[in-house]
């Protein structure tokens, strides 16, 4: 039995060990703090910087989250490559730990027709048991999934959503607009910006990379807004303004969003990718995060 896909799932980080090796008891130690916040999993996207990860790796942190979550709230595992070939390998080994569903990012580096993008997720879809949300985030890959090539793709029995980080208002209700007639196809909000906006206007669950650092923050937009109290949700949302906006000013995540956890005392590690943090800016985040978190 799966669990239903709605509220915080958290974009979970992958935290390394001091030498840059997965550290997986500080991903235990990460999943506990959301579980303890009312927080889905949602591991290997971009916070979880699947991009640096080996295949190996990827299914090693999704098994953790599986195991660890216990089926107590709904784990969704992203598993897009470049390559459709490769999205699928990696899909099959997903999808035999027990993920309730897979998200799939558009491919990057090479440019892809509407047409091109619906054959790939047709494919992938075809070819895989576990539901599949499709991932739009443009400003990362290069290629962004058109609302009316979302709809196209509804249609398909196993393709349940999208998750949208395009990173704006008309992006999201484009989506929203898009498939507001179709049942069984929900849309997911990433920008941690829109989450009140978003579950006002319709979506499903919001995939926050700054619940990391705040879990229980961004948990109360989604409880009181379930709750019925819309103003409450909105002023949860504003709460944590000056926290995304002041964090994101220093570095864009995931390495800030990293940081931010270092710096609370999260065994998290340095991220992969080549970035890298002056005393200065390290300071900075430590003052954002204690005055917004106290």
């Amino acid at each position: 039995m799966r669990n239903n896909i709605e509220g915080v799932l958290t974009a979970i980080v992958t935290p390394f060990t001091d030498d840059g090796a997965l550290h997986l008891p500080g991903l235990k130690r990460q999943i506990q703090r959301q579980l303890a916040a009312g927080n889905g999993i949602f591991c290997g996207g971009t916070n979880g910087e699947f991009f640096v990860l080996t295949e190996e790796e990827k299914v090693a942190v999704t098994r953790t989250c599986v195991e660890e979550v216990a089926g107590r709230a709904p784990v969704v595992a992203h598993i897009g490559e470049i390559s459709t070939r490769a999205t699928i390998r990696l899909g099959k080994q997903v999808e035999a730990l027990g993920v309730d569903a897979v998200s799939v990012i558009t491919p990057w580096f090479v440019p892809l027709t509407q047409a091109e993008l619906i054959a790939h997720y047709t494919t992938i879809a075809d070819a895989l048991n576990v539901p599949v949300f499709l991932y739009n985030i443009p400003a990362r890959t290069g290629n962004t999934i058109a609302p009316e090539t979302a709809r196209a793709l509804a249609a398909h029995p196993n393709i349940i959503g999208i998750k949208d980080s395009a990173g704006s208002h008309e992006s999201l209700s484009g989506f929203l607009k898009a498939v507001e007639d179709i049942d069984g196809f929900d849309v997911l909000n990433g920008p941690d910006s829109l989450i009140h906006q978003g579950f006002v206007e319709g979506c499903s669950a919001c995939i926050s990379g700054l619940a990391n650092v705040a879990p229980n923050e961004i948990n109360t937009i989604w409880a009181r807004f379930r709750a019925g109290d819309i103003a409450g949700s909105r002023q949860a949302q504003e709460s944590v303004t000056d926290l995304r906006t002041r964090l994101y000013s220093v570095a864009f995540s995931p390495a800030a969003v990293k940081k931010a956890l270092q710096v609370m005392g999260e065994e998290v590690g340095e991220s992969r990718y080549a970035v890298a943090f002056d005393a200065q800016q390290t300071e900075q985040i430590r003052q954002i995060v204690t005055k917004s978190l106290q």
